[in-house]
């Protein structure tokens, strides 16, 4: 049996101190934590920092987890960075379109919601940070499987009657969330709610989570059930904001 290669065990020892270390680390520190010369460690993160698996603070010049390791499932770390990366954008969109903003991701078969800004107001509202959505009736989920493969499922269960079953439609709405880059939801999981939602994208481009706003039908769309196009372009840019922050190109 051929042996270890050596490079991939330092590497994968450098990933492992920093997901496990108090936020970034320097390279003398790294490097006399496992025992390296400087010279070999600068390589290997260099080399990691090309693939997007490490980034490097332009300040201080210290080095923390990337983004790309989104790409490798959607384990709990997957969670937090697009949660940890989205709380800056997320409250302005909240204070700007004066709704309440959830950011969600795919977790077996659903949409899991992984962030929640309440409406800035002062009724009563409930934190959804945990729940699971169905991907076919809601904006966050519709974005969230438009841009995965596969056919569309049948048998798909009813919410409301606007809730979309047939696969068909389905699919057709589907198309259309990929042609203009956002997704709505009117009164198809709850009456009387509605919400607008974008992906979010990482390293290469994979849209990895979504983002949107919702709030009554009344506020979120105009007289023909239309979103109204400021809220959808406020969410859009949310959107390409934490893309951006998350490694993906300018789109």
């Amino acid at each position: 049996m051929p042996g270890t290669v050596q490079s991939i065990e330092r590497a994968a020892a450098i990933l492992r101190m920093l997901a496990g270390g108090r936020g970034r680390l320097g390279l003398s520190e790294i490097a006399r934590s496992l025992d390296l010369a400087k010279g070999t460690t600068h390589g290997i993160l260099r080399t990691l920092q090309g693939v997007g698996f490490v980034e490097q603070d332009r300040g201080s010049g210290q080095y923390q987890l990337g983004a790309a390791l989104l790409h490798l499932g959607t384990s709990y770390l997957d969670i937090n960075e697009l949660r940890s990366r989205s709380i800056n954008w997320a409250d302005p969109l909240a204070a700007r379109s004066g709704e309440a903003v959830r950011i969600g991701t795919v977790l077996e078969g659903q949409a899991l919601v992984v962030h929640h800004v309440f409406r800035p107001d002062d009724t009563f509202q409930t934190l959804d940070v945990g729940a699971l959505l169905p991907l076919h009736a809601t904006a966050l989920g519709k974005v969230l499987i438009a841009y995965r493969a596969g056919p569309v499922p049948a048998d798909l269960p009813a919410y409301t009657r606007k809730t979309l079953t047939a696969p068909r439609e389905l699919a057709a709405a589907l198309d259309q969330v990929r042609e203009h880059g956002w997704a709505a939801d009117v009164e198809e999981f709850t009456l009387g709610q509605a919400a607008v939602a974008a992906p979010i994208r990482g390293y290469g481009g994979l849209v990895i989570g979504a983002i949107g706003v919702s709030g009554q039908v009344e506020r979120i769309c105009d007289s023909h059930y239309h979103p109204h196009p400021h809220l959808v372009t406020s969410v859009r840019d949310a959107a390409r904001a934490i893309s951006r922050d998350l490694g993906a190109a300018r789109r």
